[in-house]
């Protein structure tokens, strides 16, 4: 069994819930599994990237930008980084648009990512993430009703909506985990 790493970086929630559930999946898949907070990162992360056999990386998208807690991370361990198998998800609500055009854009973040910190993993998952609308301010809530209506979607100020696949972030961690013994 695979011994990861899992980093996340989250800015309402979502990409934490995704990153502990990768986590507990694995770890019934009998992995060993150190789950991080990129906003905490230890002072000894080269030393546990250094003794797993791989890491993945989950980093929330606003405005367009990953989660800067992941891309310090990078930054500051890209060495440790680079000498083992790395995956990433990506996590956006971009993803779910039923237009290509939209969908593409939000692909295209994780790729300037990845061109920006300079690591390049083995796998990406692009994963939508939620809405947190029992959490958002009274500008937020406007915002993401208009966004709503321009969409024809239903919005319901109080109500969060989640939209994650969890299967698919299982296979996902499975596959990787998987290709790291072979």
């Amino acid at each position: 069994m695979a011994d990861i790493v899992i980093i996340y970086g989250t800015t309402e929630g979502q990409t934490r819930k995704i990153a502990r559930h990768a986590a507990d999946y694995l770890t019934r898949e009998k992995h060993h599994v150190s789950l991080i907070d990129a906003a905490d990162a230890p002072e000894d992360l080269d030393d546990r990237i250094a003794k797993a056999d791989g890491v993945v990386l989950a980093a929330s998208v606003h405005m367009a930008r990953h989660n800067a807690a992941v891309a310090r991370v990078v930054d500051t361990h890209k060495a440790a980084l680079d000498a083992k198998p790395g995956a990433f998800v990506s996590v956006s609500l971009g993803i779910l648009s039923e237009d290509a055009d939209e969908r593409a854009e939000a692909e295209a973040y994780a790729a300037d990512f990845f061109h920006t910190v300079g690591w390049t993993p083995r796998a990406v998952l692009h994963a939508a993430g939620a809405l947190r609308n029992a959490e958002y301010d009274w500008i937020k809530r406007w915002m993401m009703r208009r966004i709503a209506r321009q969409r024809g979607e239903p919005f319901q100020a109080g109500v969060d909506q989640e939209y994650t696949d969890w299967r698919a972030l299982e296979a996902f961690v499975e596959g990787f985990a998987k290709s790291l013994s072979v």
